[in-house]
């Protein structure tokens, strides 16, 4: 063999050798062995997709009874979307993702220490979402500052409550000396106490239903009226909640407002005889009412 040959094939077994070396020293991973047909294969599970199918809640049409004239949209104000962590936790334990509890708590007046209106809409909530629980804590004759003591704080974040709603306005607007200023002030007081407590919990405001205030003059049957001051507290709730980013729930617009609240409730015989308390059914309505606007808002956030 000719010495330029001899060369050539020494050149060409170091190039060789060289690639095979290479090739272990770069080379991340070896291919995998081609199994054998004669070999059957695991079946392996398809990986499932997360949707969030039927995420909506069915919401029937409720019906006001036909007394009932003029009655408002019934919507929660959320300007700047406070619901999204107590919706983003519904609709978890609507999907089945999680099991824990939507902790839910209302505080309130007479109207909330009867049960009926809180206890209808907690059931409600129950039945469309499961685990949810709804802890009503109501005071006969309450107004705002009822609340401040604190052993009643204490006892509101013992429930550690993932939305708190407060219904107050009835017994603030019964005063004579009513001052929208004062009122503000204490609902400022006790929002204040709350937030110290609780930061990041939503606040839902509620506005009462309307009421009457009673006369009697000398020898003569006790009369009614329509307390007009319960336009002003309802105004002064929705001033508040604006000011001061919170949710709210204008029930008294709901029912008929300034002009028709009232007369809704007295012509649908849904008010007690003292005008200022609700029939069973009266509050079952309300809770009713109130059902039906937290699904609205929680399927227009999970529809968006």
């Amino acid at each position: 063999m000719r010495k330029s040959n001899r060369l050539f094939v020494c050149f060409l077994i170091i190039c060789i050798t060289v690639s095979g070396f290479l090739s272990k020293v770069i080379a991340q991973d070896q291919m995998p062995a081609r199994p054998s047909l004669t070999k059957s294969l695991k079946t392996v599970k398809p990986m499932r997709e997360m949707t969030w199918m039927a995420d909506t809640i069915s919401l029937p049409q409720l019906f006001f009874p036909s007394a009932f004239k003029k009655t408002g949209r019934n919507e929660v104000i959320d300007s700047i979307a406070l619901f999204i962590p107590i919706f983003e936790r519904l609709r978890q334990v609507h999907a089945g993702i999680s099991e824990d509890t939507v902790r839910i708590v209302h505080i309130g007046d007479s109207h909330v220490r009867g049960h009926i209106y809180p206890q209808t809409t907690g059931t409600l909530l129950k039945e469309a979402f499961g685990a949810i629980s709804y802890t009503d804590m109501g005071v006969n004759g309450a107004t705002c500052l009822t609340f401040t003591h604190p052993d009643r704080i204490a006892d509101i974040v013992a429930l550690k409550p993932e939305l708190l709603i407060l219904s107050f306005g009835t017994n603030e607007s019964h005063s004579r000396r009513y001052n929208a200023n004062v009122h503000y002030n204490q609902m400022d007081e006790l929002i204040k106490l709350l937030r110290d407590r609780l930061p990041e919990v939503p606040i839902l405001l509620t506005t009462p239903p309307g009421s009457y205030e009673s006369f009697r003059q000398r020898r003569r049957k006790r009369t009614y009226s329509i307390n007009p001051r319960t336009a002003t507290a309802t105004e002064t709730i929705r001033r508040y909640a604006k000011d001061h980013h919170l949710l709210v729930w204008d029930m008294y617009d709901v029912v008929g407002g300034r002009e028709r609240a009232c007369l809704n409730w007295t012509e649908a015989q849904l008010m007690r005889p003292d005008h200022v308390h609700y029939l069973p059914e009266g509050y079952v309505l309300q809770g009713n009412l109130l059902y039906q606007a937290l699904i609205q808002a929680y399927n227009d956030y999970v529809t968006r």
